[in-house]
């Protein structure tokens, strides 16, 4: 074990982030920590490295564990170093045996003492066995990865933006090689390549890694175990995010089948005692039954955290077959080109990622598409009957500072009434009181998504976005998706996300060789074509699709509908004649007597059948369950087999019921 909670609650003045935690981080294990925004995540990673002290158990680190803890606070570190410098500033040891070599061989040139040259020649080995030769190669390679060309490198660190000097200090931490390697949001301030990169190295890095983040691609490529903080619990699942999601969904599921079942169980037992508490000969099973229902411990109704909204966009006007044309486009800044002579067409109906890396100028085609940049050569013709709005996160000016978050939407003049704002302003973590606060006192992260909010409710056919889930949480992104998914308007946009890239685009535009690049298809589709294209050693093959690649989500329905087709049992009735001649009322009673007896020992076995059916959904609904492959799935087969037994001892308990009845009725 490297690092180990131990029962550990930790509160945040009044707030409890987690209680009676335990979570172990192992050697190698790639581990992917997610939750709700605001569930503290990042504040139990504090908690792992010990900058906060738990309120109650322990934190164990393993001796001479080192970790290395990226995240966002590391930006007030400034510096007039070049970001080589910076990053190498991982090799530390091999800096300052570098030192002590240098001044060990200016000694040595005064005197030829044996000792010096010994210890020289000894310095000199332990510089190799640390690999000090290749510092500057392995820096420069990592820094290259991360989206730095080599004439930045030997540039100031304190003259490049934040995102850019998280990259540095992203490179110096992965150097330095820390046993374990907490990476808070790694992909916020990476292009699509750098991301690449980075999952690259990572999956082969030796130390073990636990990372927070909301791009479900990158963690379903990254981890192999997922850790949930829910409702102030640790949840660990052993698999990836997709995993998880099924995982989490089938517990759920089960978590609400044994609630129905207990209940079930529960009105069948107030339904007996009921029927005979007044009855003499049936009042002992009756006191038994209540107490069977004193002593069961009563399964919680699932209840889901978030509610699962829905934005509906509404689209006034009906536009023209083509949205927008660039004719020979061409844009630069100074030396530095963007775009050549380039041209391309925006349809009805199309939804279009743009990608690439950045500095490539996808923001700046956005604006010139958006009409905000009119400063470049050539045509950009406008449709019939277009309506755009634009979301670009650092126009936030457009915001009115004195306005609340709700009077702001509401000045849209969407029509839309006050609840139908509260709600979409919930799907952007504005819920409660939030939407009464004034904009001016927001963070730049929730004025952003004050502005995307400002986008969805408009009555645009045209939307342009510009990085648009960059402050969303995992959930935020998959009603955003959805719900671009069903608009009836046109889409440009973005992202570095790729989950949502795959999932709200039809098509992929690229600016290579500063032309656009369009690409018909899904960025699945995208992906495999580029894979194909290096394989075969060629830049162009855009006529041999795969529609192999175009996959349905069918698996997972047939999963779902196999877990929703358990049979309920259903009472079957056998109704025997009975006897109805008095010379028969003897027979009757040894037959009574008979029937009683069996039905009691039916209702015992049912009772221990029910029990035991009880004791294994308990089992299923905790989550520790998961992160065991095997007890899982011993735990389904004995779900299977309680449910076929519960089925029959039910059947045959309900035909004796009814053939009591009978005859007591003629008794």
């Amino acid at each position: 074990m490297l690092i180990g909670l131990n029962n550990v609650t930790f509160e945040f003045g009044a707030r409890v982030i987690v209680q009676e935690a335990t979570w172990h981080i192992h050697p190698g294990e790639r581990i992917g920590l997610i939750g709700y925004n605001g569930t503290g995540k990042s504040t139990l990673l504090k908690v792992l490295v010990g900058e906060y002290q738990p309120s109650l158990g322990t934190v164990e680190r393993g001796r001479g564990t080192t970790i290395g803890y990226l995240h966002q606070d590391l930006l007030s570190f400034d510096t007039n170093d070049s970001i080589l410098e910076v990053a190498m500033g991982a090799f530390e040891k091999v800096k300052q045996l570098e030192k002590e070599i240098e001044a060990l061989g200016i000694e040595l040139e005064r005197t030829s003492d044996e000792k010096l040259l010994e210890q020289y020649t000894d310095k000199l080995h332990e510089l190799e066995v640390l690999g000090g030769y290749n510092i500057h190669h392995k820096t420069e390679e990592v820094l290259q990865g991360l989206g730095f060309e080599n004439s930045q490198l030997n540039r100031p660190y304190k003259e490049f933006s934040g995102g850019w000097r998280m990259r540095v200090l992203l490179a110096k931490m992965i150097l330095q090689q820390p046993d374990v390697l907490l990476l808070d949001e790694p992909t916020n301030h990476l292009d699509l390549p750098s991301i690449e990169w980075l999952e690259k190295y990572l999956i082969h890095y030796k130390g073990s890694v636990v990372i927070v983040s909301h791009d479900k691609y990158f963690l379903n490529r990254m981890v192999t175990k997922i850790v949930e903080l829910y409702q102030q619990e640790l949840h660990i699942y052993s698999g990836d995010y997709e995993f998880y999601e099924k995982e989490k969904a089938m517990r759920i599921e089960l978590q609400q089948r044994a609630f129905e079942n207990q209940q079930e169980y529960i009105r069948q037992q107030e339904r007996f005692i009921e029927r005979f508490r007044s009855k003499a000969t049936k009042a002992a099973a009756a006191q038994s039954a209540i107490k069977r229902l004193d002593k069961l411990e009563r399964i919680e109704n699932v209840e889901i955290e978030r509610p699962n909204l829905r934005i509906n966009f509404q689209v006034d006007k009906q536009p023209g077959k083509v949205l927008t044309t660039l004719k020979d486009v061409s844009k630069s800044f100074g030396n530095l080109n963007i775009v050549e002579h380039t041209s391309a067409e925006i349809d009805r109906g199309d939804k279009i990622a743009l990608i690439g890396a950045n500095g490539k100028g996808k923001s700046t085609l956005l604006r010139i598409i958006a009409g905000t940049d009119p400063n470049f050569e050539g045509e950009r013709i406008w449709g019939h009957n277009v309506e755009e709005s634009f979301y670009a996160q650092h126009q936030l000016e457009a915001l009115d500072l004195n306005n609340t978050v709700l009077e702001e939407l509401q000045a849209c003049g969407s029509g839309k009434t006050e609840m139908e704002l509260r709600s979409l302003l919930g799907c952007f973590l504005f819920s409660g009181d939030d939407v009464e606060k004034k904009i001016k006192v927001l963070s730049g992260g929730e004025k952003a998504r004050v502005a995307l909010a400002k986008v969805i409710v408009s009555k645009a056919n045209f939307l342009l976005l510009d990085e648009p889930t960059n402050h969303l949480d995992m959930h935020s992104v998959e009603l955003l998706t959805d719900a671009l998914n069903k608009y009836e308007g046109s889409i440009i946009f973005v992202s570095h996300d790729r989950y949502f890239i795959a999932n709200a685009a039809n098509k992929i535009w690229e600016i290579v060789d500063h032309q656009i690049k369009e690409f018909k298809g899904t960025y699945t589709e995208y992906v495999e074509w580029k894979e194909r294209m290096a394989k075969q050693g060629r830049k162009e093959d855009s006529n041999n699709k795969d529609d192999s690649s175009k996959m349905t989500d069918g698996r997972d329905k047939e999963q779902k509908n196999k877990a929703n087709n358990q049979q309920q049992p259903a009472a079957s009735v056998n109704r025997q004649p009975s006897a109805v001649s008095a010379v028969q009322s003897r027979e009757q009673q040894k037959e009574l007597q008979r029937l009683q007896k069996q039905f009691s020992r039916a209702e015992e076995e049912l009772e221990k059948l029910k029990q035991q059916q009880l004791s294994i959904e308990a089992a299923m609904a905790n989550p520790e369950v998961y992160a065991d492959k095997n007890k899982f799935t011993k735990l389904e087969t004995d779900y299977k087999n309680a449910l076929q037994k519960v089925a029959t001892a039910t059947k045959e308990y309900e035909t004796l019921f009814e053939k009591l009845m009978e005859m007591e009725e003629q008794a």
